[in-house]
């Protein structure tokens, strides 16, 4: 046990997850594409961005990043795994309109810039731009609960997860 491992505290429950981007909420229900719509990989909210910027949701490090830079995994420091879907359909884009200098491994801060899409060309490719925000181990915990909002800021409470 090392000199300071017992100030080392537990994570804390329940925990917040923040909002990926500034904009509209966008319901469970009313994302349109049905494996989010009905939650298929796990409770989501979609956010109608009102940016193109990403954010980080939590502290934690980066578990995927695809090739199209459309979506990056993400492990919170508590153990809750996120995935945030930029768009839908957007892999069909092959990563153009979307940048990100983040690797798989990268450690991350709550509020850290993760990528950035280009809204225009993704819904001058007919995409809709909604930021979709999934918590994938969502059986691992007692509850997780979305937010009531309708507009939130980067970093708002998107979802409290409890164990």
């Amino acid at each position: 046990m090392g000199l300071f491992d017992k100030f080392k505290k537990a994570p804390a429950f329940p925990a917040s997850i923040g909002a990926t981007a500034k904009g509209a909420i966008v319901p469970m229900e009313a994302i349109p594409d049905e494996v989010f719509s009905q939650g298929i990989l796990g409770p989501c909210i979609g956010i109608d961005p009102e940016e193109g910027v990403v954010y980080a949701p939590v502290d934690g490090k980066i578990t995927q990043l695809t090739d199209t830079l459309h979506a990056i995994g993400l492990e919170s420091n508590s153990g809750i795994e996120i995935l945030i879907h930029v768009g839908v359909d957007t892999v069909e884009m092959n990563g153009d309109g979307f940048s990100s200098s983040l690797k798989e491994g990268d450690v991350v801060t709550k509020g850290q810039p993760l990528m950035t899409m280009d809204l225009n060309k993704i819904i001058a490719a007919n995409h809709p731009a909604v930021v979709i925000n999934v918590i994938t181990n969502a059986d691992d915990f007692a509850e997780v609960t979305p937010t009531n909002g309708v507009m939130v800021d980067v970093g708002d409470e998107l979802f409290r997860v409890n164990k």
